[in-house]
């Protein structure tokens, strides 16, 4: 694929190899800077709002000249965030509790330069069907949910758990790339 390019220089704020993916589908030449941000909700926060905080914390942490990216996903189900479990324990209970639930992905995007900065969010719906205690328990064993906000990866072994999406797939695995690509367009 050839190269997007752009009038400045392309800087990734993410660890996430999902994320580094997705932005070379797009054929932008970019390079990778993590940032460090206390991802701690704040009390009384919205997901949303939450995410969106955190997007923008993690683009503004990156120095340097350039465009930088950062994003921020979150799983949102009965009005709380699931974060990332702390244990296989933690990500069997929360597997159980999206089990034959509907659920939202949310992502946040923070796309900046020097001179100005976007912020936006979008939501994914996620139907997962009703799961059996032995497919979650050999989920879990592979160790993929520990990693992932609500414990599991639609891109990786948790597909066949997913009946349904209604919205945006890149957004579900980590970075909403329709609208991230229209908004570097606009820089």
């Amino acid at each position: 694929m050839e190269l997007m390019t752009l009038a400045q220089p392309l800087i990734l704020a993410s660890a996430s190899p999902r994320r580094r993916e997705l932005l070379a589908t797009l054929g932008y030449d970019f390079r990778v800077a993590v940032p460090d941000v206390d991802e701690t909700p704040f009390a009384d926060e919205n997901p949303r709002a939450h995410a969106e905080r955190l997007a923008t914390e993690k683009a503004h942490a990156i120095s340097g000249e350039g465009i930088v990216i950062a994003a921020d996903t979150i799983v949102v189900h009965a009005g709380r965030i699931m974060g990332k479990p702390a244990d296989p324990a933690a990500a069997r209970a929360m597997l159980g509790e999206l089990s034959g639930a509907t659920h939202e992905v949310v992502t946040a995007v923070c796309v900046r330069n020097a001179e100005r900065t976007v912020v936006f969010s979008v939501g994914t719906e996620v139907v997962f069907r009703t799961l059996e205690d032995a497919e979650i328990a050999a989920y879990v064993a592979t160790g993929e949910p520990m990693d992932k906000a609500g414990a599991y990866a639609i891109q990786g072994g948790a597909a066949h758990m997913v009946r349904a999406i209604n919205g945006s797939y890149t957004n579900v695995v980590g970075l909403p790339l329709c609208e991230l690509h229209e908004t570097l367009l606009s820089f």
